[in-house]
């Protein structure tokens, strides 16, 4: 690990102009290339306390053992280079977009002498006009062959086109008056070539005229009595409208725009791009990338950009292009796209109506292509056995972890604290037997304290049903008082087990969620096959959420058990590093390691689990209010006491006749809601901090 001390130049060497950045590691591979508008200003970011740089950026400075640059002119010029250089030398801690799957285009290739369309994939060649992309190569068959009765372009090999020239017949197509035949000279070059234009002027979203004119030479034929060529056009013109509703109109203003969005996380990032001509969504392609650097959402839509239209020019790039979110220099960016069209395009997000409506549209899209992404990797067999041999090889276990246990804990500046438990077997979600805990023996934020509460009270549970199995016999020599408990419990001594901990299959029946802690009494319900309902089985590996302390509380909660046999580890959320306990360093898993997601994912199940449930409580008390206790008083009656009145502390001022004045209210119920708000203490006004304002209760008796 490099000191960036080191390699860092003095201020006085770096030019305050625009430029290109890059950072090379000791073996003078780029490992990371960035612009800027002010060079000097830009790299003094990455020169200052690791301890205040994000640990993505932490990571590339130590890792990187020199930075050198090159100045230019303008922030347009600085854009070009970047991406040139990231072709060029593929930086490892640079975001990366790379297709998912090699989509197919719709090509026409206007370089031959006759120009041929077919369907295409890789990379785009020059002189070849393209459309698309589409999800799926039988889509352009489709369209192409409706298209052919109007335009007779060639589609067939060069191998077969020479072949019809050597011998003098066409091939079926051109039989069958969907190919012009150019093979045999039915047509010049100069005729196909205009079939070819006409066929892309089509496809670029200029569909009108080409049907209104079919529409006109079918009316022309048919007053002319010429009934076979008049019901031929018709059948023209009603393919080309077939091929048009294969795209729905969803702009109706015929516009040609690009539209991106971006769906992320804290790793990984999903851009759904959907390609808009002439109204119609004419193709659609997305992108799943690593988050290895340390960007923003308008960083990510300035990279795919690049990505995007990095290599290509004229028509390819729309005349607007609608973004969630603007670039760090978006003028920069409208110039670059601009240069490659060679006309002004517009880059803005949508505000209003259709294209907003759309744009919503592809952030689902982009929400799906993640969870789907996500999920295949999970999904798979061969990828969760090899997760799970990674984490035990990297965590030292005589065997793969097939059941994870991951804690959690979730709380609002130290009210509404929870825990949560989730349960992973063979690498997928048991949901039925995850379980949600309130923290009892404390009030207040501390998350190591939670922690250590949780893990005893689950693992107590445990012991508990061993011993109503009879797999568990206590110490004889161990008394009630010598049987350690965590700082608070109420429960009876926890037997300590003798045995190691058996490892069976966990039971499939429904298990119902419990938080308590186990009670004394060993009359605790059975299943009616005489398994246990709770907390029956042990986890091979037990993952906290968080770092050193976290680990050391929860391996003290088992050691105070007696149970030595299960392994423990935390996951710090800042570097994803995995912590042992006892151990100063942590074990740290490769970004690509498919235990290391694992384990995230679990992480991020617990939390998702956890979060829920503490605002599901936060929610549950402050819609709380005193007039809840009021025996017999239903909804219906209490709206309209707060309708009356305005608010509850308005209504804690009426007297008893004020409020039997409302419909619906005796003097009996009145009585009993003077009682119920006169016996509870009202809340301290809410105040804004920024206005110095105090909120008033709203109509639940709650502030806001």
């Amino acid at each position: 690990m490099a000191d960036p001390s080191s390699y860092r130049p003095k201020p006085g060497q770096i030019p305050d102009s625009p430029g290109v950045y890059k950072f090379r590691d000791e073996h003078r591979r780029v490992i990371y290339v960035g612009k800027a508008k002010n060079l000097r200003q830009r790299l003094a970011n990455y020169f200052q306390d690791l301890a205040g740089l994000h640990p993505r950026t932490r990571t590339m400075v130590t890792t990187a053992a020199s930075v050198e640059w090159t100045v230019v002119s303008t922030e347009v010029e600085a854009l070009q280079l970047e991406y040139s250089w990231i072709k060029e030398y593929d930086p490892r801690f640079n975001v990366k977009y790379r297709d998912d799957k090699s989509y197919p285009y719709l090509a026409v290739t206007l370089n031959e002498e006759f120009p041929r369309v077919q369907v295409m994939r890789g990379a785009k060649k020059k002189g070849v006009r393209y459309f698309g992309p589409y999800g799926h190569a039988w889509a352009i068959r489709e369209t192409v062959d409706l298209m052919l009765r109007v335009f007779p372009v060639r589609t067939c090999s060069a191998g077969v086109f020479k072949n019809a020239a050597r011998t003098g017949r066409p091939c079926l197509l051109g039989y069958i008056g969907k190919c012009s035949a150019p093979c045999v000279g039915r047509v010049t070059p100069e005729e196909h070539r205009e079939l070819a234009d006409d066929f892309c002027d089509f496809m670029a979203g200029r569909t009108g005229a080409y049907i209104r004119r079919l529409e006109k030479d079918m009316t022309a034929a048919a007053e002319e009595m010429e009934y076979e060529r008049a019901a031929r056009l018709r059948d023209d013109a009603e393919a080309l409208k077939r091929a048009m509703e294969k795209s729905a109109v969803v702009l109706a203003d015929a516009t040609d725009a690009d539209l991106i969005a971006v769906a992320e996380d804290e790793l990984e990032a999903a851009v759904q791009i959907f390609h808009v001509r002439g109204g119609r969504v004419r193709g659609q392609r997305g992108w799943v990338t690593d988050k290895v650097e340390n960007v923003d959402t308008s960083g990510l839509v300035e990279h795919a950009l690049q990505q995007l239209y990095g290599e290509e020019a004229g028509d390819a790039v729309p005349k607007e292009v609608l973004v969630p979110a603007l670039p760090e220099d978006p003028d920069a960016v409208s110039q670059w796209l601009a240069e490659r069209r060679g006309s002004q395009v517009s880059l803005r997000i949508p505000q209003r109506g259709d294209k907003k409506d759309l744009m919503a549209t592809v952030q689902r899209n982009a929400q799906q292509a993640l969870g789907l992404h996500k999920t295949k990797r999970a999904s798979d067999l061969t990828t969760r056995s090899r997760a799970l041999e990674e984490i035990s090889e990297a965590l030292g276990l005589d065997t793969a972890p097939l059941r994870i246990e991951c804690f959690d804990i979730s709380h609002l500046q130290g009210d509404d604290v929870v825990a949560s438990m989730v349960v992973f077997e063979d690498g997928l979600a048991r949901k039925g037997e995850y379980r949600r805990f309130q923290i009892k023996t404390f009030e207040g934020q501390d998350d190591v304290r939670s922690m250590h509460e949780v893990i005893g009270r689950r693992f107590r549970r445990y012991l508990h049903e061993k011993e109503h199995t009879g797999e568990w016999e206590e110490n004889p020599a161990q008394t009630p008082e010598q049987t350690s408990q965590t700082p608070g419990q109420t429960s009876g001594p926890a037997p300590v087990p003798t045995a190691p901990v058996p490892t069976g299959p966990a039971p499939t029946g429904p298990v119902p969620a419990s938080t308590g802690p186990a009670p004394d009494s060993a009359a605790e319900p059975r299943e009616d096959d005489g398994r246990p309902k709770r907390f029956a089985y042990p986890p091979q590996l037990l993952v906290v959420d968080g770092g050193q302390p976290q680990v050391a509380a929860a391996k003290r909660a088992l050691d105070e058990l007696g149970i030595d046999d299960i392994a423990v580890c935390g996951l710090a959320k800042r570097l994803e590093e995995v912590w042992l306990p006892d151990d100063d360093d942590p074990v740290v898993l490769p970004r690509s390691s498919e235990g290391l997601y694992l384990l995230q994912r679990i992480r991020d199940e617990a939390h998702r689990f956890a979060i829920t449930y503490q605002r599901a409580k936060r929610a549950k008390r402050v819609r709380s209010s005193p007039l809840d206790d009021v025996a017999g008083l239903g909804d219906t009656r209490k709206q309209a006491l707060i309708k009356h009145f305005g608010s509850v502390k308005k209504l804690r001022q009426a007297t008893i006749d004020e409020i039997c004045e409302v419909p619906g209210i005796g003097r009996r119920t009145a009585e009993s809601v003077a009682v119920a708000l006169a016996s509870t203490t009202p809340a301290a006004p809410a105040v804004n901090t920024a206005t110095g304002e105090i909120i008033e209760e709203d109509d639940g008796g709650s502030t806001t």
